[in-house]
């Protein structure tokens, strides 16, 4: 609830009121404003600046682009990965009316109800399925409306999905769910409150045998998901619904993959390390040329991408170099994917830190609709944190 704001003065005529949206920010700020989506470096402004990508195919590189959004950038990784594999399949709640973020937008018509389709609302009904096509040769891909929803599935990702591979020992291959993907929007939007708001992903990274992707971009988004349903091991594939429209970039038109478990140095750096992953790097950047700008330092930016299994060896050569880091997460700070970062460095990177690591991230909370926006980790956070491991 927002309460008035009374100012008491001399005069009984002089009490005020001043009230403030809770979404804004104060007309003076300098750290906390709006990710500028159309500048920020993390998205290709140009077709120039897309085919540039050395992780591209050959005919990606050599190919054009289309200027999407993330939604459309999964709808486009959808359609390929049905034109090309009978095998794949698509299915979720109002998944053939395109679903409610528009991703499987024209893919029914396309395809047919036979392989692209909806389902009852039952959660581990859908993964169940979704496991059984993956144990008889097909590359499902599932859907869970909001990731907020998947819980009621959770038995069927980490005792059966997680597990066929190995309980089938040397039969394994055979009898594994490799090929499935389980796509979910996920984080928050400043206003979906306790349902439409959660980030999930640490649960996951506690099970072995899942890959858990998180992709910052369109580019990304296609690439990945495109890697994903081609792997042999079952994947969570986690889509920042708040980019589904907001980030809009180049994209190449030809299908590519993009490597997982495979972090990418968007910025690289000399002094500190930033390591995040999904909408957070967007408010990252933002810190990083502000605190470049006024502490007269030099950041480095990693995208680890995916969460589980991740990329240690590039994040502790970063860390070797400059000595100090920060883990920065949307999702509750406890237990956190920021935490596994943080005592992995720690043992591998001890002797070379100059600074604690850091983590900013979500508050051990739930997501007030009211106070959503204090709970996701903001501009000036990361900026105060740069600071502190500079001046410890």
């Amino acid at each position: 609830m927002l309460y008035p704001v009374i100012c008491r003065r001399s005069s009984p005529r002089a009490l005020t009121t001043t009230r403030r949206a809770y979404a804004s920010h104060p007309p003076k700020a300098r750290l906390n404003i709006s990710t500028d989506y159309s500048s920020t470096p993390l998205l290709h402004h140009s077709a120039k600046s897309a085919l540039a990508n050395k992780e591209l195919s050959a005919e990606a590189r050599n190919g054009t682009t289309q200027r999407i959004n993330l939604f459309q950038a999964i709808n486009s990784a959808l359609a390929h990965a049905l034109r090309s594999d009978q095998r794949v399949l698509l299915f979720g709640e109002d998944v053939a009316f395109g679903g409610v973020f528009r991703c499987s937008m024209n893919l029914a018509n396309e395809f047919g109800d036979d392989r692209v389709f909806n389902t009852p609302l039952s959660e581990q009904g859908i993964v169940g399925f979704a496991i059984g096509a993956a144990m008889e040769g097909m590359r499902p891909v599932a859907e869970i409306q909001f990731a907020d929803y998947v819980y009621p599935a959770f038995d069927q990702i980490v005792n059966e999905a997680a597990k066929c591979r190995y309980r089938a020992g040397s039969n394994g291959d055979a009898q594994s769910s490799g090929g499935l993907v389980i796509r979910m929007p996920s984080g928050g939007v400043g206003h979906g409150a306790l349902y439409h708001s959660q980030s999930p992903e640490s649960l996951f990274t506690h099970i072995p045998g899942m890959r858990v992707v998180i992709p910052r971009s369109p580019t990304q988004a296609k690439g990945l998901l495109l890697a994903a349903i081609a792997s042999n091991d079952p994947v969570i594939f986690m889509e920042p619904k708040i980019l589904y429209r907001a980030a809009v970039e180049h994209v190449p038109a030809e299908a590519y993959t993009l490597p997982l478990s495979t972090a990418e140095i968007l910025k690289e750096g000399k002094d500190v390390t930033i390591i995040s992953y999904g909408t957070p790097l967007y408010t990252c950047q933002s810190a990083l040329e502000a605190a470049e700008r006024d502490l007269k330092c030099s950041v480095e930016l990693i995208d680890l991408r995916t969460v589980y299994p991740w990329d240690r060896q590039t994040v502790m050569s970063s860390v070797r170099k400059t000595g100090r880091c920060i883990v920065v997460h949307e999702s509750m700070v406890n237990a956190g994917v920021g935490a596994e970062v943080a005592a992995t460095i720690q043992e591998g990177c001890f002797l070379r830190l100059e600074a604690p690591v850091q983590r900013v991230a979500g508050w051990s909370t739930h997501p007030g609709l009211a106070y959503e926006k204090f709970n996701i980790p903001d501009v000036a956070r990361v900026y105060d944190a740069v600071k502190t491991v500079l001046e410890y």
